[in-house]
Order: structure tokens, then C-alpha cells, then sequence
């Protein structure tokens, strides 16, 4: 260790650093060139050809050419992978046997058919006992 000085420790972990970007990059890049919907089998294949071959230029030429079209359709995958887990969720606090569209498709659920019955013993329409039945037989 005594003849490794500090300043060559920061210039490996600066190189460490970039060689672990340009992994990320480039496989950012592979995805993107197969996630596109816009391109044609052979325009893929000469931009992996391109991207293979010669990695450095492959990559830029990718980045400045595609680069707003792929943060584009970043952007739509996280819409429709946000979308896909609020219907999931919907769904999920859906009551039974309605397929999540709420009770004869009145959307109604669960949570409102709780709260229901929570309002109605604050209100004292029901006792305890009524309220424990309902609560049951809506959980089962």
C-alpha cells in the first residue's frame, strides 16, 4: 500500500465509476433498441451491429440521435406500469365475485361498505352488536 498513493486510488474509483456508467449505458441502449416499437427488425439489427462493433461511437450516435424518443418511451412505460398498479390495487379492494367494478357495478367496495357502517354506529343507528354482524358478514 505504500507504493499506491492516494491520488491513484481516486483515479481507480473515478474509472471504476465510469466503466460501471458505460455498462448501464449500454445496456440501457440494448433494451431501448429492442424495447422500440417504431423501428423495423433491420433497423434494429444495424444499431446493435452499430452498438456492438464499435461501442463508443455506436453508443453516442444512439444517444444524440434516438436520446428524446427514448426518454419518451421511458416515460409511457412508467405511465402504463403506473396505471397496470392502479387498477391492480383497484381491483384488489374490490369486493369478491365483482371483478372490480364495485357491487351490480355501482363501484362500490369494501372500504365504502365499511365506512358505512362505521358512519351509521357513530350515528348510533345500530348497536355494537349490529355493527360486529355486518362487519362479519362483509368480510367473509
Amino acid at each position: 500500500m505504500d507504493n499506491y498513493p492516494l491520488l491513484n486510488i481516486f483515479w481507480t474509483m473515478l474509472e471504476l465509476f465510469l466503466w460501471i456508467l458505460w455498462f448501464f449505458l449500454l445496456f440501457k441502449i440494448i433494451t431501448d433498441i429492442f424495447r422500440s416499437h417504431d423501428m423495423g427488425g433491420w433497423a434494429k439489427a444495424g444499431w446493435m451491429i452499430l452498438v456492438i462493433l464499435l461501442p463508443l461511437i455506436g453508443v453516442l450516435v444512439y444517444v444524440i440521435v434516438r436520446g428524446k424518443s427514448m426518454g419518451e418511451r421511458d416515460v409511457a412505460q412508467a405511465q402504463k406500469a403506473d396505471a397496470a398498479f392502479k387498477a391492480y390495487i383497484r381491483d384488489a379492494a374490490a369486493t369478491p365475485g365483482e371483478g372490480g367494478t364495485g357491487e351490480a357495478g355501482t363501484g362500490r367496495s369494501h372500504v365504502d361498505d365499511l365506512a358505512k357502517l362505521a358512519a351509521l354506529k357513530a350515528d348510533g343507528s345500530i348497536t355494537e352488536e349490529e355493527y360486529q354482524r355486518a362487519k362479519d358478514k362483509l368480510l367473509v
